[in-house]
C-alpha cells in the first residue's frame, strides 16, 4: 500500500511543528491587531505509560522480576502565549518516572523561556531565548519527551543517555538562534550559554558511589549547526558542548568536564528514512586526594532504518554501539583495576520496533532489544554492577496519548 504524501517523514515534521511554538511562530501585525493576547494561548499535553520486561538486569524498575516493570511514565503539559507579535512565552511541566521512587515523578519545569525575535521575514529568523531552554544537540533532544516525536520508545542510548538525562536535556541561561533560508535549503544555527540541570541521582549515575555528590553546575556552552535541503529529504547537523560540574568525593573537591561532538545525518523518502549519528565524548575528572582521576575519550554511533508501511503503521531496525573509553574498548583494564565488570564499559544494541498510530492522539508501540554490554544501564536499577549480565534482552510496550 502506497503511503500518502501527507505523512511523509512524519516524525521529523511533527518534531518541527512542536518546536515551532518556541522559535518560528510569528503572526503578522495585521493578524494580531484584532487579536487579544489571551487568544494566542495554546495548551497541550501528553501521557505515556510503558511496560518493560528483561530476562536479566533491570531497566527503569524491577523489569527482570516476573511480570516486568511499569515504572516508566511520562506526563507533561505545556503552554505558550504571545504578549507581543515578536515575543513568545512558553513553558512545560513534566512529571517523569523512570524507575526509582514514586517521589521521583514530582512535576518539574522541563523548559520555560521568553523568546524574542529581532528579525523575522521570508529570508531569515533571528531570535533569543532566556530562561530554561532545551539543549540543541542531535536530531531528537529538543523534542525527546514527547513519544510521538520519537522513532522508538527508547532513543538510541549511546547518544541520548536516559540514565544521565538531566545533564543533557536543558540549561538555565540564554540561547540565540538563526534560521537562514538559502536557495538550496535552510540553515539553522543555535548557540546557548547556561548552567545545565543535574538532578538528584546524577552523581550516582556518573561516578557510582552514593557518597559522592555534585555540588553545582558551572557555566557551560552548547551549539548546533543544522542544514536541511529544499526538498526536506536530506538533513545534516553538527552539535558540540562543553559541560562543567563541581563534584565532591568524600569531602574532596573535584572538577568534572564533558565535551561531546555529535555528527548527524538523515535521508528521507516517502516510505522510508535512514538516520545515523556519531559522537565523540571526552570526559575528565580532576582533583586532589581522589581515589581515581581520569581523562578518557569514548565514542558511540547508531544506524537506523525506519519504514512507513501505511499512514498508521511503521517499523524500524537499528544497531546502536557505545564504547566508554577508546583506549580500553573491552573494559579489561577497567575490571583489572577493580572499578567494576568489563562489560559495564560498552554496549551493542540491536533494536526492532513497531508503531501503530490509529489517529493523531493515540499511539501504541512495541520494541525488542538484544544487548551485549551494560554501558548505559541505570545505576539506580542495578546497584551491584558485578551482579549484572553481559548479554541480555528487553521487551518494551508503550501506550501514548496527547491533546
Amino acid at each position: 500500500m502506497k503511503a500518502s504524501k501527507s505523512f511523509q517523514w512524519s516524525d521529523r515534521k511533527l518534531a518541527k511543528r512542536l518546536m515551532a511554538c518556541l522559535v518560528l511562530l510569528t503572526p503578522t501585525a495585521a493578524s494580531l491587531a484584532d487579536e487579544h493576547v489571551l487568544d494566542t494561548l495554546q495548551v497541550h499535553g501528553f501521557l505515556s505509560q510503558a511496560l518493560i520486561v528483561t530476562d536479566d538486569n533491570n531497566f527503569f524498575g524491577p523489569s527482570s522480576n516476573g511480570s516486568g516493570s511499569v515504572e516508566f511514565t511520562e506526563l507533561g503539559i505545556n503552554a505558550s502565549l504571545r504578549p507581543h507579535r515578536d515575543v513568545l512565552v512558553a513553558a512545560q511541566l513534566l512529571s517523569r518516572r523512570a524507575g526509582g521512587e514514586t517521589s521521583d515523578a514530582q512535576p518539574t519545569l522541563d523548559y520555560g523561556v521568553i523568546d524574542y525575535q529581532m528579525v523575522s521575514n521570508q529570508a531569515r529568523t533571528l531570535g533569543v531565548q532566556a530562561g530554561r531552554f532545551k539543549n540543541p544537540f542531535g536530531l531528537y533532544n529538543q523534542t525527546r519527551d514527547v513519544a510521538f516525536t520519537r522513532p522508538s520508545i527508547l532513543l538510541p542510548q549511546s547518544i541520548y543517555f536516559d540514565r544521565t538525562r538531566a545533564l543533557g536535556i536543558a540549561a538555565d541561561g540564554v540561547n540565540v538562534y538563526l534560521e537562514e533560508r538559502i536557495p538550496s535549503g535552510t540553515l539553522r544555527v543555535s548557540s546557548g550559554i547556561g548552567r545545565p540541570q543535574t538532578g538528584s541521582l546524577l552523581a550516582k549515575q556518573l561516578f557510582g558511589d552514593t557518597g559522592n555528590s555534585i555540588s553545582s553546575s558551572s557555566l557551560s556552552a552548547i551549539a548546533q549547526v543544522l542544514y536541511e535541503d529544499q526538498s526536506g529529504k536530506f538533513l545534516a547537523a553538527l552539535s558540540a558542548a562543553n559541560v562543567n560540574l563541581d563534584a565532591n568525593f568524600a569531602d574532596n573537591a573535584a572538577d568534572f568536564s564533558f565535551q561531546p561532538w555529535i555528527a548527524s545525518l538523515q535521508y528521507n523518502e516517502e516510505l522510508w528514512s535512514l538516520t545515523a549519528e556519531f559522537a565523540l565524548r571526552k570526559q575528565s575528572l580532576e582533583g586532589d586526594n581522589l581515589s581515581r582521576n581520569f581523562d578518557i575519550t569514548g565514542h558511540s554511533w547508531y544506524l537506523q532504518y525506519q519504514r512507513r508501511m501505511t499512514p498508521s503503521w511503521s517499523w524500524l531496525v537499528r544497531y546502536d554501539s557505545l564504547v566508554n573509553n577508546t583506549a580500553d574498548r573491552s573494559g579489561r583494564d577497567y575490571e583489572q583495576n577493580g572499578f567494576g565488570p568489563a562489560h559495564s564499559q560498552f554496549a551493542d544494541d540491536v533494536t526492532l520496533g513497531l508503531q501503530w498510530t490509529p489517529n493523531s492522539r493515540l499511539m501504541l508501540a512495541g520494541e525488542y532489544h538484544h544487548v551485549n554490554g551494560t554501558g548505559w544501564l541505570p545505576t539506580q536499577d542495578n546497584p551491584d554492577a558485578s551482579a549484572t549480565r553481559q548479554h541480555w534482552n528487553m521487551l518494551l510496550f508503550q501506550l501514548s496519548l496527547r491533546f
